[in-house]
């Protein structure tokens, strides 16, 4: 786990720093000629992966596969949060931009479950989760299709 989260921190840091990554696919200048307001895009993105790897590796690792799996994630959805915010700042797509509050909205609403259940667990374990989750997904009940 902890050289996988090494090769996307290194890997990060290299494409940042414009070099090419493994296998060949270097940036975007390959293919075109970057603008200002790209490179602005590019820089940013690459400092949330490079801030979202880094604090996923921080993590601190307890040995029960709930806590580090929820301490884990926590900084990964924070990552979505960040790099959905840049691609409303710099996107123009009215689809990917209605994605991306999409993404903003569930993941936000999952780092408070998970924080939540984080701290729940670090108490102790839970024999009796009281339907949390929720059978079927974390976001309540699975409906019923043949049910109006």
């Amino acid at each position: 786990m902890m050289l996988a989260l090494t090769c996307v921190v290194a890997g990060t840091a290299t494409l940042a720093a414009g070099q090419q990554a493994p296998g060949g696919h270097g940036g975007h200048g390959e293919h075109a000629a970057a603008t200002p307001a790209s490179e602005s895009f590019d820089a940013a993105m690459y400092a949330a992966m490079d801030t979202m790897a880094k604090d996923m590796a921080a993590a601190p690792m307890s040995g029960d596969p709930d806590r580090d799996f929820l301490a884990m994630m926590i900084p990964h959805h924070e990552g979505a949060v960040e790099m959905a915010r840049l691609l409303l700042l710099h996107g123009q797509d009215p689809l990917v931009r209605k994605l991306a509050e999409e993404i903003i909205a569930a993941q936000q609403a999952e780092i408070v479950t998970m924080r939540q259940r984080l701290g729940i667990l670090r108490v102790g374990r839970d024999t009796n989760p009281g339907g949390f989750p929720a059978l079927g997904g974390t976001r309540g009940p699975v409906a019923d299709p043949s049910k109006p």
